[in-house]
């Protein structure tokens, strides 16, 4: 970068930060702005790119303390420095501002040593080993150093799989195979990034994402409801009028017994805790919805037998209730 840019731009007014903001907060607002007018946000938007040049160049200087203090030191000195043609002042072509370097030493303005040698303090030599044009922070020219793109890739595994988790391979979008581990209790749409495992960047920034997108073939008996998992369990009218003990299946395939009290109705829940999907965060609980199954055939002895019942049945009427509401 040249001195005189660092004269002209307000990079603290840039980043919209004050001039005592910490590393921390400058790197908070910087990748803030970054995620905003980046180029991959804003495509074909020229405005945006150019702001996002514009906060990288400035990033780039403020986040180095060597150059942050050397711009501070410079701006102190006074926006109204300017670079002249050569001769302009029968100096080296500097006024202003170099001439304060010459100034109380015994030598002519036009030297140069001393503004030099206070960008050079480490060794070397030169102003090409100097600050200014010099690549710092990992950046590159005005936008830095460029990002890897991301690689997308698509998945479809069944419902255990999303339950238990897993570890698959699969094949991106560039015919390039790589492993992926599908963590347990995944849902049907859900985005897994592996950071850094995309395409490397051309110019020595970070590489890309690979982002695989996971859907969830539907289970024959079981959905899920957050954690817990559903499932809808039939039992016989003498079963729910009576109460019984039932066996109802879990996700692995065993089998557990479920105590149905006597007068049970259609769409009572039984909860069987633990039995539902385990992850890092928790595991949830089986809901049993029970659901009284109506028999389709009855053969004549039942027919009577429930001919004789129905002659002995309480005479309530279960829909009063609701048409009373109704009213």
């Amino acid at each position: 970068m040249a001195s005189q840019d660092w004269f002209d731009k307000d990079f603290y007014k840039v980043l919209g930060v004050d001039k005592s903001v910490s590393a921390a907060d400058l790197k908070k607002t910087y990748r803030k702005l970054a995620r905003q007018y980046h180029p991959d946000s804003n495509p074909g938007d020229a405005k945006a790119e150019a702001k996002f040049k514009e906060i990288s160049e400035a990033y780039s200087v403020l986040n180095d303390p060597e150059q942050r203090e050397e711009y501070d030191q410079i701006r102190a000195m006074g926006s109204g420095a300017r670079f002249s043609a050569p001769g302009a002042s029968g100096g080296g072509g500097f006024d202003d501002v170099f001439s304060r370097f010459g100034q109380g030493r015994g030598q002519p303005q036009g030297g140069f040593d001393d503004f030099f040698s206070m960008f050079d303090q480490q060794g070397g030599g030169g102003f090409g080993s100097g600050r200014f044009g010099q690549t710092t922070g990992g950046f590159r020219g005005f936008g830095g150093p460029q990002r890897g793109s991301d690689v997308t890739a698509r998945t479809t595994i069944d419902f255990v799989t999303a339950a238990k988790g897993e570890t698959i391979t699969l094949q991106g979008e560039d015919n390039v195979p790589f492993k992926v581990k599908i963590p347990a209790g995944v849902s049907d749409g859900q985005k897994i990034r592996l950071r850094g495992r995309g395409r490397k960047s051309p110019d020595g920034g970070e590489s890309g994402d690979i982002v695989v997108t996971v859907a969830v073939r539907p289970h024959p008996v079981f959905t899920r409801d957050g954690l817990n998992l559903r499932v809808t369990v039939p039992v016989t009218f003498t079963e729910a009028a009576l109460g019984a003990t039932i066996e109802v299946p879990t996700l692995g395939g065993e089998t557990v017994r479920l105590r149905v009290a006597p007068g049970t109705p259609s769409g009572r829940v039984l909860r069987v805790k633990g039995r539902g999907i385990a992850t890092a965060k928790g595991t949830g609980d089986l809901l049993a919805e029970v659901q009284v199954a109506v028999p389709a055939h009855l053969d004549d002895a039942a027919r009577e037998a429930l001919e004789r019942y129905q002659a002995l049945e309480p005479k309530e009427n279960p829909r009063a209730d609701l048409m009373a509401k109704a009213r």
